[in-house]
């Protein structure tokens, strides 16, 4: 045992009365759990390449794969030994780690000039990727509450709706970006235009979850911390911040050089924005975006996803993306009434969004090639909703049923995303 270790057991052992053997499993732990979730990530992507689907694909089913849906159904004493309950409390701040990290690099691509000349395209499609969907969840909502037991009994009918409403609003915003940076559509106006809408869309469905749960507790303070903070931390980083931070940045440019504490100064705001954003009732992964397009672009913009980006995408990512695919449980979904129920949700999901997206996207102008990418990349729902869905799951706002429901859908809209795009737009070089 090293001298760390029996300090360590001793400082545990006496001041927590935890034995440090717990501790030291926890961790040894996680280095194997990170070399099963890379080794299955990628023997899934060598598949997943095959069909045309990006890595980041293979990771979501990676992460249902190695959960209870499959390997903890028939395997369940290797599941446990390999993903015992506590050893969540260490993949889980990790696999945040990891998804702020790449959202702050997708903020640092993100082409804003780009959104400028295409902002009416980027605000259309963003309000049509909304309304469409939201009204026809609030109507499945209705249509739950009143024909199943898909909602629990302390949910009201104004609480399922919107509920539907802001799940079927989701969009895959960080599958979106590693989509679109597989697909090498960073900077071009379908990915740009794609990027900004996504973003739009899920605040405002964070947004409306957070009038969901302000009304479930009683405490509308909640909603107005959430939607107001939002706001403010937006304008402080856009404006204030970006000026101080590129009249910083002459010094580095004109040195040419980026140093080790001035990459620490960065990821200090990368941290401090994830943190805010998660404190005031939104995800991590919005302050983490807005920090990286408020970051001053040019030398330092690009030394920062030349050092972070590489580990990210490698090692931190993936552990994300299988940590929310661990606490999956599709086997719900065990009679053809549910079944009925999830083609239903598709059909909304699919019409409310990616069609709608793709009309709004022409409406402005947009050529039908490109509109047919938006509407296409726009209906990919991923992780985001994964994420949405467990946050009503836990606060007893649907039934597990209906969790299970959802997860189909978001599964199957982003399985289509790859395939239907190829066949839609083809493999030519899009236009910026």
């Amino acid at each position: 045992m090293t001298l760390i270790a029996r300090y360590y057991f001793r400082y545990y052992h006496f001041t927590a009365n935890q034995p440090i053997v717990t501790n030291l499993q926890l961790a040894v732990q996680f280095f194997l759990q990170i070399a099963v979730i890379l080794i299955a990530c990628q023997l899934v992507g060598l598949i997943a390449r095959r069909l045309g689907q990006p890595q980041v694909v293979a990771e979501m089913i990676t992460g249902v794969i190695l959960g209870p849906s499959l390997l903890g159904l028939f395997f369940s004493s290797l599941s446990r030994q390999l993903f015992p309950p506590d050893s969540m409390k260490v993949l889980f701040p990790v696999s945040q780690l990891g998804l702020a990290a790449y959202m702050f690099v997708v903020g640092l691509e993100f082409r804003m000039d780009i959104i400028q000349s295409r902002v009416r395209s980027a605000v259309t499609v963003s309000l049509a990727g909304m309304l469409a969907p939201f009204l026809l969840g609030g109507a499945l909502g209705w249509f739950f509450f009143h024909h199943t037991e898909m909602f629990p009994a302390k949910t009201s009918a104004s609480e399922a709706m919107i509920f539907m409403g802001a799940a079927m609003c989701i969009t895959a915003f960080p599958m979106l970006a590693r989509i679109i940076h597989f697909k090498k559509l960073a900077g071009t106006v379908m990915g740009t235009v794609a990027l900004g809408a996504g973003a739009i869309d899920d605040a405002a469905a964070w947004c409306l979850l957070a009038v969901v749960l302000a009304s479930f507790d009683g405490n509308f303070q909640y909603a107005l911390k959430n939607i107001g903070g939002g706001i403010a931390y937006v304008t402080f980083a856009l404006i204030p911040l970006r000026l101080a931070l590129k009249k910083w940045s002459q010094g580095i440019e004109r040195r040419n050089q980026f140093s080790d504490q001035e990459l620490v100064v960065c990821l200090a705001l990368l941290a401090l924005g994830a943190w805010f954003t998660d404190a005031i009732g939104l995800h991590a992964v919005f302050g983490a975006f807005v920090m990286g397009m408020a970051m001053p672009r040019g030398l330092v913009a690009n030394s920062l996803i030349e050092r972070i980006q590489p580990l990210t995408v490698a090692l931190l990512l993936p552990l994300f993306f299988t940590y929310s695919g661990l606490n999956t449980r599709i086997g719900l979904l065990n009679t053809w009434y549910l079944w009925a129920m999830t083609g239903l949700v598709m059909v909304a999901a699919v019409g409310g969004k990616g069609i709608a997206c793709w009309l709004a996207a022409r409406a402005t102008g947009v050529s039908n090639r490109e509109a047919l990418g938006i509407g296409t990349l726009m209906n990919a729902r991923g992780l985001m909703e994964l994420i949405i869905i467990n946050i009503g799951l836990q606060r007893g706002v649907i039934s597990p049923e209906l969790f299970a429901t959802l997860v189909i859908m978001a599964v199957i809209t982003t399985l289509m995303a790859s395939p239907i795009f190829e066949w839609l737009v083809g493999r030519r070089p899009p236009a910026t």
